[in-house]
């Protein structure tokens, strides 16, 4: 069986890189590689510390607006699978790529599993809410992390090839640390932050607002500095030096993030994957944002929202009595499951 699988963000070489593991010697495995996002960091980290596979096909998309660069990729990716004429394509997770991918396979009627499927922020606002429910509607075979994930799908109509099998990236933090690949950190009183969604950022008053909350935490902050962040600092004249509290860095690997997470003594996020791995790794975790599609982890205190007063970050932090399910999302091995689906649809 060929499968083509369509990769273009960060956060889908975090859910690619198990699949491919669990597809050796199983599926005849392709990937396409967008380009939706180029991190070099990121990169090294899964082609040489990992040793996964080169993509074979490099379209160099980049950046644009949402339907130039939607477009752009459906051109693109519809010669590749006419050419190719696999057996299904596997798209992940919620991004351009995700919906370019879904949408030329579906006219063209070649099968898609969806990779965490069913999640649901009901913020339509967001373009990535668009892009899941989308690609969840056309989608051959659903895949999907928790039960909240299946009712959603099942709440919309969506009960056939719905398979609850985990989360993905729970493989990668479970290969991780098994081959010994975290980092030490010697001092490791501080928090762990990573700002980048366009709410927090995009508005001059807003990403100061966030800043000097990072400022007046108990603990040094340690963030490594999205390129959009830094870009919206520079243009709304907001100088390093006037947040000495926090430690801004380059970029991390992944690696190098999970072992900064790992070290800390709490995370501050508007992602959505890190809080999922800070749920993994028992840490604390402050998410900014009114909502999360990880419903889950607020369960027990471990993840708090908050987002128009953030003067409650330090207690939220420091709180103790935490309750950790270990198999929340799985048991790591959610790509044989979902490998072993696929070959049996």
């Amino acid at each position: 069986m060929r499968i083509i699988a369509i990769i273009g963000a960060r956060p889908q070489f975090i859910k690619h890189f198990p699949f491919e593991k669990a597809c050796e010697g199983r599926i005849d495995l392709k990937t396409i590689h967008t380009g939706q996002h180029y991190d070099e960091n990121m990169s090294a980290v899964f082609f040489e510390q990992l040793g996964m596979k080169k993509p074979d096909y490099m379209l160099n998309i980049g950046s644009d607006s949402h339907g130039a660069q939607t477009a752009k990729m459906m051109i693109e990716i519809e010669e590749i699978l006419v050419q190719e004429k696999p057996d299904g394509i596997v798209v992940y997770g919620d991004t351009n790529s995700t919906l370019a991918g879904a949408l030329v396979a579906s006219k063209i009627h070649i099968p898609i599993f969806h990779i965490e499927a069913g999640l649901r922020s009901y913020n339509k606002q967001m373009p990535e809410e668009i892009n899941r429910i989308l690609t969840d509607h056309i989608s051959s075979c659903l895949f999907t992390p928790s039960n909240i994930a299946t009712k959603n799908l099942n709440d919309e109509g969506l009960t056939q090839n719905v398979y609850e099998v985990g989360d993905i990236m729970k493989d990668l933090i479970s290969y991780i640390k098994n081959k010994g690949l975290v980092k030490e950190i010697n001092d490791k009183d501080y928090y762990y932050a990573t700002i980048h969604r366009p709410y927090n950022t995009d508005e001059k008053s807003r990403l100061k607002y966030v800043l000097e909350a990072l400022n007046k935490l108990n603990r040094r902050v340690i963030f490594p500095i999205h390129p959009r962040t830094k870009n919206n600092m520079g243009a709304f004249k907001l100088n390093i030096e006037d947040y000495p509290n926090i430690d801004f860095i380059a970029p991390q690997s992944y690696i190098n993030n999970l072992s900064y997470l790992i070290n800390s003594k709490g995370l501050i996020t508007d992602s959505g994957g890190m809080q999922k791995e800070a749920y993994w790794v028992e840490k604390r975790c402050v998410t900014i944002r009114t909502e999360t599609e990880w419903l889950e982890t607020l369960i027990g205190g471990n993840n708090f929202l908050l987002f128009h007063d953030l003067s409650g970050m330090n207690d939220k932090l420091n709180e103790s009595g935490l309750n950790w399910n270990d198999e929340l999302y799985g048991n790591g091995e959610s790509s044989k499951v979902i490998v072993d689906k696929i070959l049996n649809f």
